[in-house]
């Protein structure tokens, strides 16, 4: 619980360094296929919800 409300605040104020997280967790990943991976770095570009909303649908993490 306490790495979501880190995650979650990272992600509003120091949204660059989310997004960076998010992408590096998005290239890494391989149950993803390559259409699913450019959207989520899409959507996760849009600050503060982007991160949260990978976190919380995508299956995704920071760290």
């Amino acid at each position: 619980m306490i790495k979501f409300i880190v995650e979650v605040l990272l992600a509003i104020f120091l949204h660059p360094v989310a997004f960076i997280l998010c992408i590096v967790d998005i290239v890494n990943r391989k149950d993803l296929g390559g259409g699913w991976k450019v959207l989520w770095i899409i959507i996760t570009f849009f600050w503060g919800i982007g991160p949260i909303l990978y976190i919380l649908l995508g299956g995704g993490k920071f760290w």
